[in-house]
């Protein structure tokens, strides 16, 4: 009988070999990280292809299910491969041709790679070409499909036994597969930032005399959601290495397994964009998915950041300011649009005249930061200073007379006391210049999400939630730089493929991107 591995002490071993047996340790413990996601999606899928409640749920809903399990599945089969040290290896069996499988009406785009030199390594002379390998790959271009033909001639000296020269294949983010990294961008943006979940995509593809399968298109979205979360990570870093940044959630469906219906996660964003008083900082935006409001979650995504954080004055924020914060205490400015909202609320229901006083004065605030947008932060201090203080002062004291005079259960005493309750932020403002009056600016960045959740009616997993926050990370850091998404992420895919240095990250990041022309 065999007995078992006595640990290893690594204290006794030499440095150079202690360091080789940590690394094969801590790459042991990724992989098993991995293989029990990667078991644990499985079982996922396997539920809800079988399980009894999934037949429960309508045909468009289990699709939806199924879709973002598989993409999850291929992101963490595209991990465990890389993380084994290799290309993810084929199965045994029919070999994967594609060429001929594609229509014969798509048009096709002969790309012919020659070798770098034909000229007999004997010194014979020119080689002759004798021959030719091909290849299919499918591109799409948004609003045409078409096909990518490459050709690598062959070549061999008539004289001589010199052997064979040819140009090696080029590079691709999914080696043996069908998409060009172009196909894949495109079904990335349809989902993502066109609303089109997956099996749409399939049927409209169908409709072109193309069939590929739901799951197929999963595989690609899965596997180019892996190489972009290093980006999206990145992004994050730099929006977090600002002193100033908002935050905001919204609600983002998830199907909840086994249940046949939805449960509610969120989507939180993080953003920055300095461009109202000059800052040199790109825009961007990061979604992080989360399974709950908690405030726990927005300490999560904000560690390493400190500084001054705009919210709308949700109260899950709060824990933020505490002193034993391990990035130190966060200052938190609120939001005047809200407050002007829900007096707003007031006004159109019954026409409150104090409702309506308080709208006229908020408007003399909006007024001067409309006069001031784009000056620099200083300029902007000092104008703030010299008039919306005093506006602000006298707003303080109207409000306390009316809080003074209205029930406090009325609702416009609920309303009032909401803008008491969360002056000191809404005041912060008046403080620095590079502050907002409002947090419109992140509200902008989740319209788009909630149009994704709209017309996809919920994410198929949390799993799905986690790529739908990082995929729409890039496509909407892309709108705020005035970057197009498609061309940006075919960029960047073709990059990755090519095998872009992970040190020269920032080179990928949407406000650097600089596509060539197709």
């Amino acid at each position: 009988m065999s007995q078992p591995l006595k640990p290893i002490d690594l204290e006794r071993l030499p440095a150079d070999i202690r360091a080789s047996v940590e690394a094969l340790q801590a790459q042991v413990m990724a992989i098993s990280a991995a293989n029990a996601r990667l078991e644990y999606l499985v079982r996922e899928l396997r539920h809800a292809l079988y399980g009894k409640r999934s037949e429960k749920l309508s045909p468009d809903d289990r699709q939806l299910a199924f879709e973002d399990l598989e993409v999850a599945v291929a992101e963490a089969e595209e991990h465990q491969a890389r993380l084994k040290g290799d290309a993810p290896k084929r199965k045994a069996g029919k070999p994967r041709r594609n060429l001929g499988n594609l229509p014969e009406d798509l048009p096709r785009i002969e790309e012919i790679i020659e070798p770098d030199s034909t000229a007999c390594p004997c010194g014979c002379g020119e080689m002759e070409r004798i021959g030719e390998d091909r290849t299919e790959r499918l591109d799409i271009v948004p609003a045409q499909l078409r096909v990518i033909v490459t050709v690598r001639p062959k070549y061999a000296c008539p004289a001589c036994k010199g052997g064979v020269t040819q140009a090696k294949t080029p590079p691709h983010l999914i080696e043996g597969g069908l998409p060009t990294e172009g196909a894949i961008a495109h079904v990335l943006v349809s989902k993502y930032a066109d609303h089109a979940p997956l099996y749409r995509q399939a049927q409209m593809l169908g409709r072109s005399g193309l069939q590929v399968d739901r799951s197929t298109l999963a595989g690609w979205v899965g596997k180019a959601a892996f190489h972009l979360t290093p980006i999206v990570d990145r992004l994050a870093e730099h929006l977090k290495a600002s002193t100033k940044l908002f935050m905001d959630e919204t609600t983002a469906p998830v199907l909840a397994p086994g249940k046949g219906k939805t449960k509610t996660g969120y989507l939180w964003a993080l953003a920055r964009d300095d461009r109202p008083w000059g800052g040199e900082d790109p825009p961007g935006v990061v979604y992080f998915y989360a399974d709950g409001r908690g405030g726990k979650h927005a300490e999560e995504f904000l560690e390493g950041f400190n500084g001054i954080l705009q919210t709308d004055g949700y109260a899950g924020y709060n824990r933020l300011t505490r002193s034993t914060r391990t990035d130190g205490a966060l200052t938190l400015a609120f939001c005047w649009a809200h407050g002007r909202r829900k007096l707003k609320e007031i006004y159109d229901s019954d026409g409150s005249p104090i409702a309506a006083e308080g709208l006229r004065r908020i408007a003399e605030f909006y007024k001067i930061e409309a006069e001031i947008r784009g000056l620099p932060a200083n300029r902007r201090l000092a104008e703030r200073r010299a008039r919306t203080k005093p506006l602000m002062d006298a707003f303080g004291i109207w409000l306390k007379a009316q809080l003074a005079r209205v029930s406090g259960k009325s609702r416009l005493g609920e309303k009032l006391r909401y803008i008491h309750s969360h002056w000191d932020g809404l005041q912060v403002f008046l403080t620095d210049g590079r502050v907002e009056i409002d947090s419109n600016t992140v509200e902008r960045t989740i319209r788009p999400i909630a149009l994704n959740r709209k017309n996809a009616l919920f994410a198929g997993h949390d799993e799905g939630g986690r790529n739908w926050g990082r995929i729409a990370s890039l496509i909407e850091t892309c709108k705020l730089n005035g970057v197009e998404p498609f061309a940006y992420i075919k960029a960047t895919l073709e990059a990755i493929a090519a095998g872009h240095p992970a040190s020269q990250i920032d080179d990928l990041m949407p406000w650097a991107c600089k596509p060539a022309s197709s």
